[in-house]
């Protein structure tokens, strides 16, 4: 087989959104290391395989320092474009970063359709997933960046700019909070 061949088979990355599948091409998942998805990942691309990590903001608290960090939506969990009746899969479990595939028997076993097209498609150009179910008065939300992060708060107000008006409970009193609709995650 010959190099030009095998390029134009499977194109290099092309960002965090993935492209539309060819004939024959299905999801996979890969189960990788601990912390070792995006290294996962980019060893993945290296190889010529496209994938797909959804990210999700994150804030850290560390020594009196917080930061907003972007990390797996799904810990040692990243997707995969394969065909398999074209790419040669087994290479996969090899790959640095990668514990292995996903198997049903002895074949990966796919993604059902639209899971990672819907991931992809709420998935902003850093590759960060935002959940968007439309929020209204009365909803629980988690704020899941920021000081606040981790707390759960009742929704009073949205306006057209993004910003979400919320009441959280602080100190046995509730206080009245605004923050960035991305920042928020529905609750059930």
């Amino acid at each position: 087989m010959d190099s030009a061949a095998g390029e134009s088979a499977r194109p290099a990355r092309v960002g965090p959104c993935p492209p539309t599948l060819a004939p024959g091409e299905r999801w996979y998942c890969v189960h990788t290391r601990p912390r070792r998805e995006a290294f996962a990942r980019e060893n993945l691309e290296r190889q010529g395989f496209r994938c797909f990590l959804p990210l999700l903001r994150r804030t850290v608290r560390h020594a009196r320092r917080i930061e907003t960090r972007l990390s797996a939506l799904f810990p040692r969990y990243a997707f995969l474009v394969l065909d398999l009746g074209r790419d040669r899969w087994r290479s996969v479990n090899g790959t640095s970063g990668v514990v292995r595939l996903l198997m049903e028997g002895e074949r990966p076993r796919a993604v059902p359709e639209g899971v990672v097209e819907t991931l992809a498609a709420s998935a902003d150009a850093s590759g960060a997933v935002s959940f968007g179910r439309e929020l209204r008065p009365g909803d629980r939300v988690r704020i899941l960046t920021g000081p606040l992060a981790e707390r759960i708060a009742t929704v009073t107000r949205l306006d057209e700019k993004g910003r979400v008006a919320l009441l959280l409970e602080i100190l046995g009193a509730e206080r009245p909070v605004v923050t960035a609709r991305g920042d928020l995650l529905p609750l059930p």
